[in-house]
């Protein structure tokens, strides 16, 4: 039997980021094709039969986009690995950075031709304002594509952080044949076996002849001059990559499977175990034998047969049994977690332990929220908070059939609770209609799908002129006797806070001009 410590530390839990299309689904596909976890794997792009494992909401099938985080967990070499999935569009933004708090690494997916994008730098700053470890794998060239060493000067120009090549392309599109591993020494020539399969490949060094017969003499001794220029740069540091201050670079294509193998098993060797998590009582130890965890995202219905909700809790510490009793810090009550749950996307299967660095699923009866600490009866300290972002768009939405009125109050609060959206009433007011605001706008889109598919409620939906947000903290009368700009609306949250929604910064001035004693957040919060 392994003993905690032992499998803790063969843990790895990352989280897979990129500017949308970069191939983020794809190389999370490619990576449990390699692990075993799936014998082939769904082609993302097109309108193909298969789908992508880890796209489980229909309407990401019908897209071809992530537009939720998924969680899927496999073994491979002896690991155990907990993978993260991310949307990549920026209107779901938030989602994505909520999983970042529950993941120990990234792996940041850059396109070879487009190279640093403006998603790409938006979620890098959040993985840098956590010091956590960056992988970096240049996809994509299969296709034509930019520079090799152009791209590396672009990721540390663009974002600041240093890179060293693990290894480096040969050719790019039609003509990629291969990497050069820079410690082994060895060129390693692909062959492919179908896309949906595992790539072959062929080990060769570098100073053989065969090695010029096979890419050519010019090709050979351009490879041999760049390989003796990355030579000269600067030194590989395990502490720097480890700090998140030098990222380690790969080549590859994960269409066709080349590079993907070489990549996974350099990251899983170079990767951090488990990290501790910093609480109201200082950082947690990761291999203490006490139980505890932090949720970090909800979804209702992933299961259509049921129609209910998961919590998903990144473990922090310690051992979870399913039987055993713990702790819900914020409501003060002890609890059994009911119906404990490891992901393969939508798949599921019931775990009866699961470990520090692992994710689990549980069946949520309205309880949790996001940011919530579970421990053993005895411990109450809290995790950090997680960020909750400030809505930028807002629609007046009420459902179409009146008689519906039951399930739309229930749509509306359960994915209000997930909080991809935030979900507002006027305060005195009934639910027959609400705001919803969100921080981009294709997540109107997705809500809209939702409340139809899963609730069978059609909407009205109509745009309002705010942009802003505040909380009230401190209110010298009643809400309805404040004096409002042009614009403005008092707005009460499911907690029973009450805001402010208006248009421009400006505002902000004439309310507190106009109201004294009237005091607003400067942020929300979880």
């Amino acid at each position: 039997m392994a003993t905690l410590q032992e499998e803790i530390s063969r843990r790895r839990t990352f989280a897979i980021i990129s500017h949308p299309d970069a191939g983020k689904t794809t190389l999370t596909e490619k990576f449990l094709l390699y692990g075993g976890a799936i014998a082939q794997a769904g082609e993302v792009k097109g309108k193909r039969a298969r789908a992508a494992t880890s796209d489980w909401m229909e309407i990401e099938k019908q897209r071809g986009i992530s537009v939720t985080s998924s969680v899927m967990q496999f073994q491979h070499s002896g690991f155990c690995i907990n993978i993260l999935d991310t949307p990549g569009h920026q209107d779901f933004s938030e989602d994505t950075y909520r999983t970042l708090m529950a993941a120990d690494s990234a792996v940041m997916v850059i396109d070879g031709a487009k190279g640093v994008e403006p998603q790409t730098r938006k979620l890098f700053k959040v993985c840098a304002l956590r010091h956590i470890p960056i992988f970096t794998f240049i996809n994509k060239m299969d296709r034509e594509s930019r520079d090799p060493l152009e791209l590396c000067e672009e990721v540390e120009r663009e974002l600041g952080i240093d890179t060293y090549a693990m290894n480096w392309p040969i050719g790019s599109g039609k003509e990629f044949q291969g990497v050069y591993d820079r410690e082994k020494r060895r060129i390693l020539f692909f062959s492919a076996e179908g896309r949906g399969r595992k790539a072959s490949s062929t080990e060769v060094d570098l100073d053989d002849p065969a090695v010029g017969e096979m890419i050519g003499e010019k090709r050979w001794q351009q490879l041999q001059e760049e390989v003796e220029l990355l030579g000269a740069g600067r030194e590989f540091d395990m502490e720097a990559v480890r700090s998140g201050t030098l990222s380690p670079v790969f080549f590859g294509s994960a269409l066709t499977n080349f590079g993907v193998e070489p990549f996974l098993e350099e990251f899983l060797r170079m990767t951090t175990a488990p990290l501790p998590r910093v609480s109201d009582q200082g950082e947690v130890d990761v291999f203490s034998p006490d139980f505890s965890a932090f949720v970090f995202k909800i979804q209702a219905n992933m299961n259509k047969a049921h129609r209910d909700r998961l919590a998903f809790m990144r473990i922090c510490s310690g051992k979870f049994q399913r039987d055993a009793e713990y702790y819900h810090v914020q409501s003060g009550k002890k609890m059994r977690l009911s119906q404990p749950q490891q992901m393969m996307a939508a798949e599921r299967e019931i775990v009866d332990e699961a470990y520090a660095g692992d994710i689990i699923g549980v069946f949520d009866p309205g309880l949790f929220a996001i940011g919530d600490t579970i421990t053993v009866p005895g411990k109450k300290f809290r995790f950090s908070g997680i960020p909750t972002f400030e809505p930028e768009h807002f629609m007046r939405v009420s459902p179409k059939d009146t008689m519906k009125r039951k399930q739309f109050i229930k749509g509306t609060e359960q994915i209000a609770q997930e909080g991809a959206i935030q979900i507002f009433k006027i305060p005195g007011a009934g639910l027959e209609e609400v705001i919803v605001g969100v921080v981009g706008t294709l997540q109107f889109d997705v809500f809209q799908y939702r409340m139809k598919s899963e609730y069978g409620v059609e909407l009205y939906m109509n745009g309002l002129p705010y942009d802003h947000l505040r909380l009230i903290t401190e209110c010298p009368c009643k809400p309805e006797d404040l004096v409002l700009c042009t614009g403005s609306a008092i707005l009460e949250d499911f907690r029973g806070r009450l805001l402010v929604a208006f248009g421009g910064e400006w505002s902000v001035g004439f309310l507190t001009k106009h109201n004294p004693g009237l005091v607003l957040a400067d942020s929300l919060s979880v």
